[in-house]
Formats: C-alpha cells, structure tokens, sequence
C-alpha cells in the first residue's frame, strides 16, 4: 500500500534526501534522473558500494551515480540503536551489517534535519510517536522571507480595500447629490417659507440626510438582488479587490511538507523494520511512500512460535516438523498482523501410518527391513538427527557447486544422464502417501 508523494511548491523538491541501499543502485531502479528531480540530496554508506562487483555496473555507478551521490558511515550509537530494535522485531538474524547501517544512516539524518527522534519509536509496537515537535525559538531566513512577503501582501489588501472603498463613496455621492438637487428644485417654495424661521432652518439639514441615506437603501436592496443572482458584478472599481481575493484563495492552500529524509529500498526485512520506526520509505517503482507491506513469515502449528528465518523446517521451540507459511502484514503506525487461515485443520495424511523397523539389526542382511520397498529407512524425523545433518551438507555443497562450461571435462546432465529433483530441500518424514510410486533414476 503506497501513499501519494508529496508535492512540492516551484522551486523547492518534496524530498530533502534520500538514503540507497545497494538494490536499487544495481537495479537502477528509480533511475537517476528521478531521484535527482525528487531529492535534494542522495546518500548511501560505503559498504554499499562496495558489495558491487559487477564490472559494467560499477562502471555505470561511477560515471552516472557517484559524482551525485554523498557517502557517509552512521554513528556507532545509532548502530547500535538499530540493530537492538531489529532484535526485537526478530528481523536481526536476516540482516547484514550493510542493511543495518542504511537503517542507522537514516535515523541519523531524521534526528538532525528533525530536531530529534521525537516522531519515530523506540519499541515495536509502541503506541504513538515518543514526544512532539520542538518548539522554534529563531526562525530561519527562507520563514522571515515568507512572513515578509504575507505581511505586505496583507498590506496590499488593506490598500486595495480602502481603495475600493474611497471608489464607491465617489460612485454614491453624485446620486446623493444629484438627489438634493431635485429635492431643492422641486421645493423652492418651502425653502423660502422657511428662511423666515431660523429654528426651523436648522431642522431642514436632517431632511436631507433622511432624503440622502434613501438612495443608500435602494442601493443596499439593489446588492442584496444582485448577490442572490449571483454574486457582485465585477467592475473597473472592484476587479483589484477580486484579484486580491483570487491570490489569497490561491495562497490559502495547504502548502507541502517537505519530507526530510526517506529510505529506497527493496530488502522485506529491512522495510519491516523502517515501518515500525516509522522512517519514511518509498518505493522504488513510483517513488510514493509506502505505508503497509505484506511478507510471509513461518508460524508453528503446535506451539505457535514465529520465525522469519524461511529456510527453517523444524520448530526452534518444540522441534516439531510444524511449520507453516502465513502471510503477514506491516502498517505505518507500527502495528504487526498475521493472517490466518478460518478453521484451519492440520492435515494428517501420512502420519497415520507406523514407522517400520528399519533393518539395520537384521542377520547378515537378510532382512531388508524399512517397510515395503525401503520406504522406513533413513526417515527425518527430528533436526538432531545425523541423516538430518548429512543431508544439509549435501544440499549446501549442491547448490554451491558450479559448472564450468568452459572446461574440457563438463558434460551436461542431458547427455550424461543424471538426474535430479527439483525444490532441493531436505525430505523430512515419510510424506503424504508412503505407498506413491517411487522416482527411478
């Protein structure tokens, strides 16, 4: 699950930095170009590099990576920090000492561009964040220039409405005038009744002003018609104050947080671990944030112990042979869940039948013993057994073992006629139907 990345303003890239880890160096995935355009700086550890081996990509890192790329080794108590968390969490035992320092690279940065650990955790599973945001005693420049800007910004829109407000007193007043004057031509004669009366020359100045706030009214009502149409009509004496109204609606948005630092990379135990400190990581498809993943991990059917450890086939409590594949899932908020299976029933096909005497005591071999057709003999059964042990050796030396087609002696098992099964995991118990056709060579 992915969240949208976040958007920056013109000029200003919505990720300060961000620390690589060796996956998607190799992969090139994102690609450069991306990650400059997204970050401010890109950050990685030297033994990253240094796991690179491949010619033609060590040449492609150091011609188009390298010159953009700052390199820098976490402090030993953030190592530290990291791998104890890691423990916790039961991923320490898949991790390397590379994937550990990306980790603490990481916390490192948070600590320095944040102010702290204070929106990280400390434990697995812990509820919340561990404090709030420090208060901000001295603001920074790039601040003092932006509350410059709204503070003459606002001084404008002050300007603009004593303006418009002076432009409309001016449109009022000549229909007040021109309203006294109709009154004064219409009425000469109660004007010279009243010269004859000083008391009452005094009172005629309220008719006025009676007779000069009635054209306001008809005016209000005009506006209040003119609103319930459809808003005020914009004029040459009010379209600077829309414009203002305009830039302020637009500047009244939500501007984006810059996300200080985030982790690229493709390791499920490593993003385990990240998530439930809550670092910031992203995927290296879109280069959105990643806020839930899901892995699989190994539960034990008889005692319920997990182990993240996928190359396990016995229980490390219980020594049962018990283990099964669940899916689990890992959110932002540091919360841990597995998925199970609805009335799951373990299935018994196989167990059913007793184990032979196997015919190792028979006189003089005469007894083959192990059941019909040998079926019994050399059965896994427990992870402290010698067949056990012997067949891991095998197995290890198997898939480490690699051909040269280049030499002179190698001949490919098509013509030489060997065979081998496929999965390459050690067989424990007697399987699902021990009287199933055996594989001849």
């Amino acid at each position: 699950m992915a969240a949208a990345a976040p958007k920056a303003s013109d000029g200003v890239k919505p990720i300060h930095s961000i620390v690589l880890d060796a996956g998607p160096i190799i992969k090139n995935n994102p690609p450069v170009s991306t990650l400059l355009k997204q970050a401010t700086e890109l950050i990685t550890t030297p033994s990253v590099l240094s796991e690179i081996r491949d010619p033609a990509t060590r040449t492609r890192i150091e011609t188009q990576l390298l010159p953009f790329v700052t390199q820098r080794t976490p402090k030993p108590a953030s190592l530290r920090f990291v791998s104890e968390f890691a423990r916790k969490t039961g991923d320490r035992g898949v991790l390397s000492k590379e994937d550990l320092e990306i980790i603490a690279l990481a916390y490192d940065i948070e600590c320095e561009r944040n102010g702290g650990d204070w929106r990280l955790r400390r434990e697995p599973g812990q509820k919340g964040i561990n404090g709030t945001p420090p208060k901000k005693e001295e603001a920074k420049p790039e601040e003092k220039e932006e509350k410059k800007q709204e503070e003459s910004v606002e001084a404008l829109t002050e300007k603009v409405k004593e303006m418009d407000i002076e432009g409309t007193n001016d449109t009022q007043n000549p229909s007040a005038e021109a309203s006294a004057t109709e009154t004064a031509q219409t009425g000469p004669k109660a004007d010279e009744t009243e010269e004859t009366t000083p008391e009452q020359g005094v009172v005629r100045p309220k008719a006025d002003e009676t007779e000069e706030t009635t054209p306001e009214d008809d005016n209000g009502d005009g506006e209040e018609d003119d609103e319930s149409d459809g808003g005020e009509w914009i004029t040459p004496s009010n379209i600077k104050k829309h414009q203002i109204k305009d830039a302020d609606a637009l500047g009244e948005e939500p501007e984006s947080k810059v996300m200080q630092v985030a982790i690229i990379t493709s390791d499920f135990a490593m993003q385990n671990v990240i998530l439930q400190m809550n670092l910031n990581l992203l995927s290296n498809a879109n280069m959105q944030r990643i806020k839930q993943i899901k892995s699989y991990i190994l539960r034990c059917h008889a005692c319920f112990l997990t182990t993240k450890d996928m190359s396990q086939q016995f229980c490390p409590r219980c020594g049962k042979p018990t283990l099964n594949r669940v899916s689990c899932t890992t959110s932002s908020d540091g919360s841990f869940k597995i998925h199970l299976k609805k009335n799951m029933q373990w299935n018994h096909r196989g167990d059913r039948y007793s184990i032979p005497k196997t015919g190792t005591n028979s006189a003089a071999g005469r007894m083959e013993g192990g059941g019909k057709g040998g079926w019994g003999n050399e059965l896994i059964l427990a992870p402290d057994q010698k067949e056990y042990t012997r067949a891991l050796k095998q197995e290890y030396w198997r898939n480490k073992k690699e051909h040269d087609l280049m030499d002179d002696d190698y001949l490919p098992g098509i013509l030489s006629g060997q065979r081998a099964k496929g999965g390459g995991r050690v067989k424990v118990g007697a399987g699902r139907n021990v009287n199933s056709k055996k594989r001849h060579a």
